[in-house]
């Protein structure tokens, strides 16, 4: 089954609702930046935040980045993700590795450690609008959810979770993110808030078989739920060596003769997917050639 995210209403307009399905998004993650299990996991579960929050965006070229900077081993995670359910990130520490939990779990929070959350959406307006939230408890749903009630004023409850398999591999990974109108009713919000106490692990949902749209009727039990929107969601870098031939120009002719003085050739890693692109000294000197 391919990734996707459903959108959806409920209560008469009441309740907004996303859900979706990312195993094959956080497993392409997974490969391209030969992650740790751990960072997987934390990985994993912001960009399946990043790919819903993306499509709740309108505009074509409608960018959001989620950046948590944080003192724990993981040294931070970057996600920026578009309005077509395109997500790409990557972690500053891949190789972090540290003991299980309390619980036995892969313990995200001791990896990802105390810090807070920049919510940066660029809707090509002169400034792009920045949120900033101190991390309640690094598990990174929580921290959404703070997020959204203080950032965003609304109220929301967010669901994340990736499941490893034995051989470190993606076994699941997926999540939901469920939001209250300003004019919800107090037999709504009551509703909803006993539905989300008797979910308690996505995970364990999606190991059942249950996908965005099963998830979402679990989690919107007892309401008349719509579905407007099914998105395909996929982990998606668009780097090219032409960007990277843009950038190396933006540096200027003082940085690019010196590489050439080297006279050795240059390599430039994407963050994102961990390509690599190697320039030669000629490609260089060709490079220097269009700086003005």
């Amino acid at each position: 089954m391919k990734d996707y995210i459903i959108r959806a209403i409920a209560a008469n307009d009441q309740i907004r609702a996303f859900a979706a399905v990312t195993t094959e998004t956080v497993e392409t993650a997974r490969q391209d930046h030969n992650t740790s299990p751990v960072a997987t996991a934390a990985l994993g579960r912001l960009l399946t935040a990043g790919a819903m929050m993306g499509v709740m965006m309108k505009g074509d070229k409608d960018i959001l980045t989620l950046q948590i900077k944080a003192g724990g081993p993981l040294e931070g995670i970057t996600v920026t993700a578009d309005s077509r359910g395109r997500v790409k990130g990557y972690v500053g520490n891949p190789d972090v590795c540290i003991p299980a939990n309390s619980k036995g779990k892969l313990d995200v929070a001791g990896a990802v450690g105390v810090g807070f959350m920049n919510v940066i959406k660029d809707m090509g307006l002169k400034e792009p609008y920045v949120g900033q939230v101190v991390l309640q408890t690094s598990e990174i749903a929580e921290d959404l959810t703070y997020y959204f009630a203080t950032s965003e004023q609304v109220p929301s409850a967010v669901g994340l979770g990736v499941l490893m398999n034995k051989d470190n591999t993606v076994r699941q990974a997926g999540g939901f993110i469920v939001q209250l109108m300003p004019f919800a009713e107090e037999s709504t919000i009551s509703r909803l808030e006993e539905n989300i106490k008797k979910i308690n692990s996505v995970t364990d949902l999606l190991e059942e078989g249950h996908t965005p749209e099963s998830l979402l009727e679990k989690v919107l039990d007892g309401f008349d739920m719509e579905i407007n929107d099914k998105i395909p969601t996929e982990f998606y870098c668009n780097c090219s060596r032409e960007r990277v031939e843009r950038a190396l120009i933006s540096i200027g002719r003082k940085e690019l003769n010196e590489m050439i003085q080297e006279g050795k050739p240059i390599e430039m890693n994407c963050h994102f997917c961990n390509k690599n692109y190697e320039f030669s000294v000629e490609e260089l000197k060709e490079i220097l050639r269009k700086c003005k």
